[in-house]
């Protein structure tokens, strides 16, 4: 039987609170020179699954429409000479609604969707992604301070190389916000596979 609490904040993730990127993070030493960066925190309702893994457990389940603004961005950017990154979910099992491997078998420099993974501890895990116009760095952070409820913070760090790299980031900037959130809100609302 399903506990009504874990129902309700499944099918009704919290709204992510927007938040400064944490110190003392291995993503907060990443600021310095950024040129955009932005954090969310949700509550973490499985604070013994790894960082990790809660982001696998959400992008092996990536919703139609972010793979639809996903698609549409590849197209466009593909025309001015950007890379296409392919989905959030590429190297998920199609429709298994499962990861493709557990957490604990991801070292740093695997790949994962569209990241490599660049920092990795059960608390936190930095996913990246590195061109000649822009370096995108992603964080997962598992966060408990003192006797506050522990929570989630999804930090996204962008250090812009070039002019194109600013142009793009003036373009996605709020698809990139929406995404964000929604996908903190739903890191929230999944249990572990």
């Amino acid at each position: 039987m399903t506990h009504p609490a874990s129902t309700a904040h499944a099918a009704h993730p919290p709204a992510a609170r927007t938040i400064a990127v944490p110190p003392g993070t291995a993503i907060h030493a990443t600021l310095p020179g950024a040129d955009f960066h932005d954090a969310y925190e949700v509550p973490d309702h499985h604070p013994d699954r790894p960082a990790l893994q809660a982001w696998l457990d959400v992008a092996a389940q990536t919703p139609s429409w972010v793979r639809a603004l996903m698609l549409v961005r590849n197209k466009a950017v593909r025309l001015v000479g950007l890379k296409d990154l392919g989905q959030l979910d590429d190297g998920y099992p199609p429709a298994s609604g499962r990861s493709l491997r557990d957490a604990a078998s991801y070292a740093v420099g695997d790949r994962v969707g569209i990241f490599r993974i660049r920092h990795l501890t059960d608390r936190e895990v930095i996913l990246g992604q590195d061109d000649r116009h822009l370096d995108v760095q992603v964080s997962i952070l598992k966060r408990v301070e003192g006797t506050a409820a522990p929570t989630l913070v999804l930090t996204t760090v962008v250090h812009i190389h070039n002019t194109l790299g600013h142009a793009y980031m003036a373009v996605i900037t709020p698809f990139h916000r929406i995404i964000a959130r929604t996908t903190a809100q739903r890191m929230a609302g999944h249990g572990p596979r």
